[in-house]
């Protein structure tokens, strides 16, 4: 009797736990996020399993951004962005500074500076091919240690990869297990599957500065910081594990482009 009890309080116990994921949706021809969503306008499956979404929150997020700069042999044409970028910060954010070619190296640690981010950017030498991968991968894993707030990855690149060692699936994981949301901003659309893939499957966003161009003369800075910062907070039912097949849909009838990332 004691063995039907507790199996009954464990079962009650799982019926009623919940896990929190990070959602960003995003209009495709705007690039705007998209505010207002309710809990029923969202359809979560993992694994094609049906979940239920309880709540859905949108929220503005204080950052910990890591800056990846493309510094291969083309990496310059995206030089003028990063500027940009580190102009968005608010106070009590930080970023950091990564550059990439064929190797991934530190060149500005966290901090809330802009004028050290600016010195950083501009003592930058462009050479080597890009391996936007294997960069991605390296910055996960060792460049968040000491963060406070929510980290992202702005992967500024000309959108050129260079035969990584490590694959889309190894950076996924790790982003996963680290709760690290990846933006890559691109110019060339050679790699733009690989770049969507990466942003919906850890709750982030992919921009093709082309179209951005067209679409607003403004810098892009603003218009991408608008959507790093403002995600939802998904309540869904049932302990939800880092499935890789986690897909995440909302009924609107416009294009939308929607990503998710589990949050332990």
């Amino acid at each position: 009797m004691r063995a039907v009890v507790l199996l009954l309080l464990l079962a009650a116990s799982q019926a009623r736990s919940a896990t929190k994921v990070l959602a960003t949706v995003v209009e495709q021809k705007s690039g705007k996020p998209v505010t207002g969503l309710t809990a029923a306008d969202f359809t979560l499956l993992d694994d094609k399993t049906p979940r239920r979404v309880e709540s859905a929150e949108f929220v503005s997020d204080t950052l910990d951004a890591m800056l990846l700069l493309d510094t291969s042999l083309a990496g310059e044409m995206v030089r003028p962005v990063a500027g940009d970028l580190i102009a968005q910060l608010r106070p009590k954010e930080q970023m950091a500074v990564v550059a990439f070619h064929s190797s991934a190296d530190l060149i500005q640690e966290f901090t809330s500076s802009r004028q050290l981010l600016s010195q950083a950017v501009g003592r930058v030498k462009y050479g080597n091919s890009p391996k936007v991968l294997d960069a991605l991968f390296a910055a996960i894993q060792d460049g968040f240690s000491g963060s406070i707030f929510r980290r992202v990855i702005i992967l500024l690149t000309t959108g050129v990869e260079g035969y990584s060692r490590v694959s889309e699936r190894d950076v996924v994981r790790l982003a996963r297990r680290n709760g690290v949301s990846i933006y890559p901003v691109f110019v060339i659309g050679y790699e733009r599957s690989m770049f969507e893939n990466l942003a919906r499957q850890t709750g982030g966003a992919s921009f093709n500065l082309r179209d951005m161009r067209r679409a607003s003369e403004a810098p892009p800075g603003a218009r991408i910081f608008e959507v790093v910062r403002g995600h939802y907070v998904l309540t869904v039912s049932g302990n939800l594990g880092l499935g890789e097949k986690l897909k995440l849909e909302v009924k609107r009838p416009e294009k939308l482009f929607t990503s998710a990332l589990p949050l332990e």
